[in-house]
């Protein structure tokens, strides 16, 4: 249950950072409101996935499904680059997530 909650809490972290992007600087209402319930509920199950992950396992799975997430929509719908050497920093990324998802030990 544990990684099923850490899995939501990382695409609301997708969430929060792509809608922060469209609210302009919080000049736009309801991108900014997306952003502030993404982000507060991103946190909440982040927390209460850490009642049985590793705080260290936890917080890096979060954040790295959080960035390379967010990269891949930005280049994917916000035109970012898609330059090789980018794509290959996501993937490394993404490696490093399901790496710390197979050694952990933990099956929660």
């Amino acid at each position: 249950m544990a990684w099923a909650l850490l899995s939501i809490a990382g695409i609301l972290e997708i969430v929060f950072a792509v809608c922060m992007k469209l609210s302009e600087g919080f000049t736009r209402l309801t991108p900014a409101l997306f952003t502030v319930v993404s982000g507060l509920s991103s946190v909440v199950l982040l927390s209460l996935s850490l009642r049985t992950l590793p705080v260290g396992t936890g917080y890096a799975v979060w954040t790295g499904i959080g960035a390379a997430g967010t990269a891949i929509l930005g280049i994917a719908v916000l035109g970012d680059s898609a330059a090789p050497l980018r794509i290959l920093c996501i993937v490394l990324i993404l490696a490093g997530v399901i790496g710390l998802k197979l050694v952990s030990g933990n099956g929660a």
